[in-house]
């Protein structure tokens, strides 16, 4: 069973590991775990996985709040509540947490049961999920040295952070640029052609999107041979879209791109 969702930072790493346990053994049964109006919901589904909700709530800022201190409490044993009884209904032989709220109340409940619990944090530093759960799981694996520092060190297990097997497919630079760029032509089948990929997570950073809203046309005016994927996070887009000028060496897309093609029908 995993448990992930917020974000695709900590969707995806759980979508890899369960790639990877499908092609060790094909037969293994897995279900992933997520908030019932989170972005997990479509993602794991189209990466062909079963799904399942339970509800949970993220601790308000700032920590010492009403909130936190008065309905907290009651909504997280109701999470947990609900987590025993998926995990009841599964049976898991382990249980694998890669971050977020949703995460907690389902990895909690796996303790509570005392069931294998395994932790993948992808971040230099953990949220307070799986700052906390690392201190009931049987391993922890990190993506950096210096995260050890943050987790009990005798559990972690340094390792990088898992790429789905989507990703691995084998496509020449030729061939992916003139996919990603069709109206360039020539300029993109030549090999001095420098794609540069911006990145700010599933949701958007807010200081990249500005930072590169201020230096995109000028990079692209200044070197002919500079081609931009610009993934401005799903909140972001329609602002970025109003702002940016359309240009044959430019894309802009809310989602990884890897999706973003799906869409045009590039790949499947």
């Amino acid at each position: 069973m995993f448990a992930a969702g917020g974000t695709g930072g900590h969707i995806y790493p759980a979508v890899a590991i369960a790639d990877e346990l499908r092609v060790k053994n094909p037969n293994t049964q897995i279900l992933f775990i997520g908030n019932p109006n989170g972005m997990e919901g479509a993602a794991v589904t189209s990466a062909g996985y079963e799904f399942a909700a339970v509800a949970a709530s993220p601790l308000a800022r700032p920590l010492l709040s009403p909130q936190n201190i008065f309905l907290f409490p009651y909504r997280l044993i109701k999470s947990l509540i609900e987590s025993l009884r998926r995990l009841r209904d599964f049976d898991p032989q382990i249980v694998i947490g890669t971050g977020g709220y949703v995460s907690f109340p389902i990895c909690f409940a796996a303790a509570i049961k005392g069931l294998k619990l395994v932790i993948q944090e992808q971040n230099s530093v953990p949220g307070i999920a799986n700052w906390v759960l690392s201190l009931f799981a049987d391993k922890v694996f990190v993506a950096f040295d210096a995260t050890v520092e943050c987790f009990p060190r005798k559990k972690c297990v340094v390792c990088g952070n898992p790429v789905r097997l989507s990703l691995k497919k084998s496509v020449s630079k030729v061939v992916a640029r003139e996919n990603f760029f069709p109206r360039s032509g020539a300029k993109m089948r030549d090999l001095e052609a420098n794609v540069l990929l911006v990145l700010g997570g599933s949701l958007g950073a807010n200081a990249i999107n500005i930072a590169l809203l201020n230096l995109y046309y000028l990079m692209l005016m200044e070197y002919k041979n500079l081609f931009i994927i610009w993934q401005t996070g799903v909140k972001a887009f329609d602002e970025m879209e109003s702002l940016v000028k359309n240009h044959p060496r430019l894309i802009l897309t809310p989602t990884e791109f890897w999706s973003y093609l799906c869409k045009m029908g590039k790949i499947c």
